[in-house]
């Protein structure tokens, strides 16, 4: 079949997702991706093999803390090798998930590098494919930085941290970023002395000020060591190792830094080269984001875009939601994303999750707002787990309605979803607060934090 309503370029959250979606939608659907496996980078070296990472991790570094419950350990050794095969297996494992969720849906999988030689047409090798509509799928990749090269041997992109075969001695981690705090605290945990070299002040950049800054005392309890505020030059290598040369912002002075491997994690950009957008014409940002209106639609007729691709959040569940907001308008629904409701997470331990304005944002806008807080020192059971560090945070207005809410503790994302919900639904503090939460229980913290917002929180 080489005619199709709709034809996907790549095969990850965002791809895969509009493609199935389609499908539902009767539209006959094929997805272009040269991977070689589907589920983009989130899948194949991103959101998921960092998680089983973290997780796995995570068990090793319990094992330092259990004397406190009582129990004794001894004995315990470290099977890099078998750590990553369990990740591996993860993946691969959800790879064919995907491909028996194309089949059961009747999404055709073309395999291969597109390009798009005119409008209703897409090139994979020597085949031509026409189709009613195009949909960009093709993500992110890591952002390099000046004058430093990544080998994937001893200067690292996210994919080469993934992928370690030995637990270096000292990680240098360049960005403070969501990617650069998760895998730091993977090696951490694993026994690498881990450095986070940023450029900024601050870490978790777009992350409210104080909850980034419960983040960072909670990190560094746990082994992570920070230096904020300075600008990484250059990587050299040498006979014994990598030697950083760093600038302190705003100092003019100059410092060094040794390390075994680097890892570069100051960001991702869009992934649109080889496709053929400037011959069609299509409208790029400066940034390289491709420009689409509230349809999802290019400059270009019957194309589109979605995901790390496109403006805005650079989230895997974001690019699911457009891709499914985007189909559904060309099968004639009503499809809509509020970018305002859609949440972050970092996955570190404590983990951070944040849904809508920040404080500074708030303040800068010049919007009147109450804060409500609760630490979970005082919530029984983290007590009872061991997880007291961090509080949550909610930010309303005058009528209660919740203009921000963020989060920083253990199962952060989970707790986050409920405050998501709340902001989608128009529900106020006051409804939150007058919500039965069961005890005890995490949540428990996210009704003490909006019944503070109201003036009367019971536990703080």
């Amino acid at each position: 079949m080489s005619e199709f309503d709709l034809v996907v370029i790549g095969g990850g959250p965002g791809g895969y997702v509009a493609a199935i979606r389609a499908a539902q939608l009767g539209l006959t659907v094929a997805c272009v991706e040269g991977r070689g496996a589907l589920g983009g980078t989130c899948l194949n070296v991103g959101c998921i093999p960092s998680k089983a990472l973290l997780t796995s991790s995570g068990k090793y570094a319990e094992l330092s803390h259990l004397a406190a419950h009582g129990i004794s350990v001894s004995g315990a050794e470290l099977d890099l090798g078998a750590m990553m095969a369990r990740k591996s297996k993860i993946v691969g494992d959800l790879t064919k998930g995907i491909e028996f969720l194309f089949k059961k849906n009747g999404v055709t999988l073309i395999e291969g590098w597109a390009s798009i030689p005119g409008p209703g047409q897409v090139r994979v090798g020597e085949d031509l494919l026409t189709t009613k509509n195009i949909l960009i799928a093709t993500g992110s990749e890591p952002t390099p930085l000046p004058g430093v090269e990544i080998d994937e041997v001893d200067v690292l992109s996210s994919t080469g941290a993934l992928a370690l075969e030995d637990v270096p001695e000292h990680l240098v981690v360049i960005g403070a970023g969501v990617i650069g705090l998760e895998l730091g605290q993977v090696w951490s945990r694993l026994g690498s002395k881990v450095t986070v070299v940023e450029y900024l002040d601050r870490i978790l950049p777009g992350i409210d000020g104080e909850i980034a800054k419960l983040s960072q005392r909670a990190l560094s309890k746990r082994g992570l060591k920070f230096q904020l505020g300075r600008a990484v030059k250059g990587v050299e290598k040498g006979e014994t190792g990598l030697a950083l040369t760093m600038e302190r912002v705003g100092k003019d002075k100059i410092e060094t830094l040794d390390a075994d491997k680097v890892l570069v994690a100051i960001g991702r950009r869009p992934v649109t080269r080889g496709l053929g957008l400037e011959e069609l014409g299509v409208a790029v940002n400066a940034r390289g984001f491709i420009e689409v209106d509230g349809t999802f639609q290019t400059s270009v007729p019957g194309l589109y875009a979605i995901g790390d691709c496109v403006p805005g959040p650079m989230l895997a569940h974001k690019a699911e939601e457009d891709g499914v907001a985007c189909v559904e308008t060309l099968a004639g629904e009503h499809g809509h994303v509020d970018y305002d409701t859609v949440p972050g997470v970092v996955y570190t331990d404590p983990e951070v999750a944040s849904v809508g304005a920040t404080e500074e944002a708030l303040k800068e806008a010049g919007t009147e707002y109450t804060v409500g807080k609760f630490a979970f020192m005082a919530n029984s059971r983290a007590r009872s787990t061991g997880e007291t560090d961090g509080a949550v945070k909610v930010l309303a207005d005058s009528d209660g309605k919740i203009l921000g809410a963020h989060i920083c503790s253990a199962h952060a994302g989970d707790l986050i979803a409920e405050l998501v919900l709340a902001k989608a639904k128009g529900a106020t503090v006051e409804d939150v607060a007058r919500t039965c939460h069961a005890h005890p229980a995490m949540g428990e913290a996210v009704k003490e934090a909006c019944l503070d917002a109201l003036g009367r929180a019971i536990h703080a």
